[in-house]
């Protein structure tokens, strides 16, 4: 059988065989796009693609699929956020119509799934993912490079590998770090706009690195958390590691790294710690906030701090659920370019 697949103005002849399996159809990978036929997001060539062909590219999997993990940075600046709507457009939903237009398989059958939903205006360096298709890959680097390829310039994945069936990006997480930085001077660098919140007060890092310290533990952090109708009651009790305040000029970089955070949790204790760098607050605010649960409490100190200045930097997991599994191809990092000899025009 032949199949006709439209790809811009570009069509591709697919020939495939069906066989029926205890009344199950069980069709051949052919109507996935094999990897090696993009360059740069788009069909390198059209031609007629036999399945030994295909075979040779793409390989069927068992009924449980194979698993892939993405590594994503974006700048969320034009973005509203990364959970998927149709409009207007976030992270997932562009990463999963240039997936759509890779596999031919649908939103149902990628299962995309991220790390952490960040907001409208939020960055990420670290962002991590995981998608499923029916079919195994030979090789990911043109699979890395048709995605790139397709999606905005203010997407880039960084990382495409196998994962275990065991392995859930959201769930299998350990812990995530994040950064939020701070322009202090008198006028905002034009070159930091889009990725710090500017503050004209002079800020005490010393104050604020003392403050930062009464997050790390284990806390109730419901006074820090805006309320969501998105995950029911999520559980309060998070775990920070470790808080950090480097300071870099006028920038101030806040590091924090967590168990888990809940809506807008780190934007609230960032908010909170710039008042206490304007000296307006004691470090001592932020167990007593803590201790009260209630987020009315810290409304009366401040607004949560600005999207723009926070960026996901990564997300960790446990070593077994990051294993390879069997019989996958090579985790892809990128294709770089090469020269053997230079010419110059017109020499």
């Amino acid at each position: 059988k032949t199949d006709s697949v439209y790809i811009g103005n570009q069509n591709l002849e697919i020939t495939h065989t069906e066989t029926h399996e205890e009344g199950d159809e069980m069709c051949s990978a052919t109507a996935a796009i094999p990897p090696s036929l993009f360059t740069n997001g788009s069909l390198s060539s059209s031609k007629n693609i036999s399945k030994t062909e295909m075979n040779s590219l793409v390989k069927l999997s068992d009924p449980g699929g194979y698993k892939w993990r993405l590594v994503i940075a974006y700048d969320g600046t034009k973005f509203s956020g990364w959970q998927y709507q149709e409009s207007p457009p976030t992270i997932q939903s562009m990463l999963e119509k240039a997936l759509i237009q890779i596999t031919k398989l649908g939103r149902k059958e990628l299962l995309l799934v991220g790390a952490g939903r960040t907001d409208a205006g939020v960055h990420a360096w670290g962002q991590v993912a995981h998608f499923v298709t029916p079919f195994n890959y030979s090789s990911l680097e043109s699979i890395h490079a048709a995605l790139n390829g397709l999606l905005s310039q203010d997407i880039r994945i960084r990382e495409v590998g196998a994962a275990v069936p065991e392995f859930h990006a959201r769930f299998s997480c350990r812990s995530k770090v994040y950064r939020y930085q701070i322009y202090s001077d008198t006028f905002m660098d034009p070159f930091q706009r889009h990725w710090a919140y500017h503050s004209a007060y002079r800020l005490n890092a010393c104050k604020m690195r003392e403050a930062a310290q009464h997050f790390v533990g284990k806390h109730d952090f419901s006074a820090f958390a805006n309320a969501t109708r998105e995950d029911g009651v999520p559980d309060p009790l998070k775990t920070i590691f470790r808080f950090d305040v480097i300071q870099m000029g006028s920038l101030l970089q806040l590091e924090v790294e967590g168990s888990g955070f809940m809506y807008r949790q780190v934007r609230n204790m960032v908010a909170l710690l710039i008042q206490v760098g304007k000296e307006a607050l004691d470090s001592d605010i932020v167990p007593m906030i803590l201790e009260t649960k209630d987020r009315r409490e810290l409304a009366k100190y401040t607004l949560p701090a600005p999207p723009h200045g926070l960026c996901l930097l990564s997300v960790k997991y446990e070593e077994d659920h990051l294993r390879l599994p069997p019989d996958c191809p090579v985790t892809s990092f990128g294709r770089h370019h090469t020269i053997t000899k230079c010419k110059l025009p017109f020499y």
